[in-house]
């Protein structure tokens, strides 16, 4: 399905070490997108080389720059087809991952993917501004993560909830995204965190990437996460 070569010479290049298992794992993944992609909407992007490059290549990229302890909690908040978690998962089995989207039917995919290649992670059906108010997922995870659109302000009041004290919210943005920033610092501190540093990274075939690290450094007010309506109607500044 994918170059397997390919893959692993590229993931060589930023530093991310794959083995024979975790190649033929992303090789059953990217087979699974493909086939899956014709009756169910899961991405634009079907070509081989493009899945390896804007979704693999890109989702290790998280990896370069985030030094994940042996057994982290994570969590992928809105996760879709599984960017960056899957991926993330199979470069890293031994993180304890949660895979969150609000749209099940994707989530049913993950989970045939995860039995496919045999690993697990815990599937959570739900919308970020609830379960950032459950105690079960709230101020757990030592990284919380996103491939998101959103702006910073918005998107950091979906996630921050979820990164305990000591944590770090690291969403992948595009380009210019550290420009968000000015409108979002504010927000980011009302919500127990603070900008560490913001990298960006030139992935091959895929443009540059803009990644914020933000880290917790105190616990987010009970308040937030607000209703949806209100988080779009008035989003934090």
């Amino acid at each position: 399905m994918i170059n397997t070569t390919l893959l692993k010479s590229e993931a060589d290049k930023i530093g991310i070490i794959l083995d024979d298992t975790a190649l033929t794992r992303l090789d059953k993944y990217a087979e699974m997108i493909v086939e899956t992609n014709k009756t169910l909407n899961l991405t634009a992007i079907t070509e081989p080389d493009e899945i390896l490059y804007k979704h693999f290549i890109d989702s290790l990229s998280l990896l370069t720059v985030i030094n994940l302890k042996e057994g982290a909690k994570v969590i992928d908040v809105g996760t879709g087809a599984g960017f960056p978690g899957v991926v993330l998962l199979i470069a890293r089995p031994d993180i304890k991952i949660t895979l969150m989207d609000g749209t099940n039917k994707r989530l049913n995919f993950i989970r045939s993917v995860l039995d496919e290649i045999g690993l697990d992670a815990e599937i959570l059906h739900s919308r970020a501004e609830l379960a950032g108010k459950d105690k079960a997922y709230r101020e757990k995870f030592d990284l919380v993560t996103a491939r998101a659109v959103a702006n910073m302000n918005t998107l950091s009041e979906y996630c921050m909830p979820f990164a305990k004290v000591g944590g770090i919210f690291a969403p992948m943005k595009a380009a210019k995204a550290d420009e968000e920033l000015d409108s979002a610092e504010g927000a980011i501190k009302l919500l127990g965190g603070k900008v560490d540093k913001v990298c960006h990274l030139d992935i091959a075939n895929c443009g540059e990437r803009c990644i914020i690290i933000t880290k917790k450094i105190s616990q987010t007010p009970p308040k937030y996460p607000r209703a949806s309506a209100q988080i779009s109607k008035k989003p934090l500044a």
